[in-house]
């Protein structure tokens, strides 16, 4: 028998502890009684007094100057481009390390994702390979603020002013985060949000766009509403109703229902406290690991005033520990008594196994954009290498729990590297091979 639980040990969280876990989405009961309210009301859906009340103060809340309510955040992603008039054959940088909606929407409007690489200590865009990759041809870069980082917005911003390129915001891991002080989503031209249950606010599914200017607000809102122009919506944001109907445009219905408005408003006046709640223990938890050999905690960038987390995140060193993260995730897990909860991050998109833009006939504009569209041609090594072998996540649930679980988890950590030989005897590596990617 082992020392490390894997091997038959005694783990760090005790037995009677195992199921001693925050769960999530969370509810009130405020949230069941509006929710009642809603269902006698008859009014359920369809620009609701609901879903505007909660746009206007979400908005505000992270210091945008429009918002409005969609389907999701992949949707969102797809408005803002068409908001901005992006579309076939036009270039989009997006970050090879994502959730593969980000891409995918720029190939759901024929424009072509253009993938770039990421900080080895953020996993936020490499600012410095996404210059190098601006063409003639880019139009838009797409910034995904990731797990528990920001990117240099300031930087960022800078950057596409300098190209003329559009600037858009997915925003999907971020609410409540703020650079100097102002929301994350109010920077872009376009921001997008996701609701969907896993995330830091969530109605189940649903979405939300950002935006800067009148007219962006005014076509995004018929982009979400089957192409009705504005006029039809009561006053918003201090808007009055336009009567230019060239803000109506060919589109379908991604709206929202009242029921999830409901339960966003409740999401909303708990968020500011779960966000403050989570980014303290995240702040002690990698002052633990800090200490910890071969253990290496994700950079915050400085102008960050508060983070918000849909993945806390790390990396350990594996030319030091001489373990992958696959391999040092199942030992962790198995100190905390937690199943696949500790895992790599996300698939790189040129390996990814959801992300097949070239499944779909209708992408196949022609022979050009067919071998545009291929993930395989882009090379991104820093993406690559997080995934394979030093990236270790898990959900946000873990930084709703007390200090003394961010104890077990840095104790764990902490055990797993000090008995790192007999872990490296007794596993294999689980990750998948990576082979040279060629058209």
């Amino acid at each position: 028998m082992g020392k490390l639980a894997l091997n038959g040990g005694r783990a760090i969280r005790a037995k009677s502890r195992a199921k001693d876990w925050a769960s999530w989405p969370v509810s009130d009961a405020a949230d069941a009684k509006l929710l009642a309210e809603i269902t006698k009301s008859n009014r359920w859906s369809y620009d609701g007094p609901h879903e505007w009340d909660f746009a206007e103060k979400f908005a505000a809340y992270q210091g945008a100057k429009f918002g409005l309510c969609c389907s999701n955040g992949t949707v969102g992603i797809q408005l803002a481009l068409e908001a901005l008039e992006i579309g076939a054959y036009d270039e989009v940088i997006v970050p090879g390390m994502t959730w593969q909606a980000t891409a995918a929407a720029c190939v759901d409007v024929n424009a072509i994702p253009i993938l770039a690489d990421v900080e080895p200590d953020t996993w936020n865009l490499d600012l410095d390979h996404v210059e190098s990759l601006i063409t003639k041809k880019t139009r838009a870069i797409i910034v995904v603020h990731l797990y528990g980082c920001v990117t240099d917005i300031t930087k960022l911003v800078s950057l596409c002013k300098k190209h003329k390129i559009h600037l858009i915001e997915d925003c999907a891991h971020q609410h409540g985060t703020f650079w100097k002080g102002k929301g994350v989503g109010s920077f872009g031209d376009v921001a997008s949000f996701s609701f969907q249950e896993s995330k830091t606010m969530s109605s189940g599914e649903g979405g939300f766009n950002m935006c800067k200017t009148k007219d962006l607000f005014y076509k995004l809102y018929s982009l979400r509403n089957c192409g009705r122009p504005y006029e039809a919506c009561p006053v918003v944001f201090g808007l009055k109703n336009p009567v230019d109907v060239s803000m109506a445009f060919q589109s379908g219905n991604y709206r929202v229902t009242e029921w999830q408005a409901a339960i966003l408003l409740g999401a909303l006046r708990r968020l500011d406290k779960q966000v403050k709640g989570r980014d303290k223990n995240a702040i002690y938890l990698n002052s633990q690991l800090a200490e910890i050999p071969g253990v290496l905690p994700m950079r915050r960038r400085k102008q960050v005033t508060q983070q918000s987390y849909f993945n806390f995140s790390f990396r350990i060193n594996p030319k030091e520990l001489k373990v992958t993260n696959a391999q040092f995730c199942a030992a962790l897990n198995a100190e905390l008594r937690l199943t696949n909860v500790f895992q790599a991050p996300y698939e790189p998109l040129n390996m990814c196994g959801l992300y097949k833009p070239r499944t779909k006939v209708r992408h196949k504009l022609d022979a050009a954009y067919w071998k545009a569209i291929n993930p395989k041609r882009h090379k991104i090594p820093v993406c690559v290498e997080a995934y394979t072998k030093s990236g270790i996540t898990t959900h946000h649930q873990l930084l709703m729990n007390s200090k003394k679980t961010m104890d077990e988890v840095a104790a764990a950590v902490k055990k797993v590297v000090d008995n790192i030989g007999e872990l490296r005897d007794a596993t294999a590596p689980k990750t998948k091979k990576y082979t040279a990617l060629s058209d």
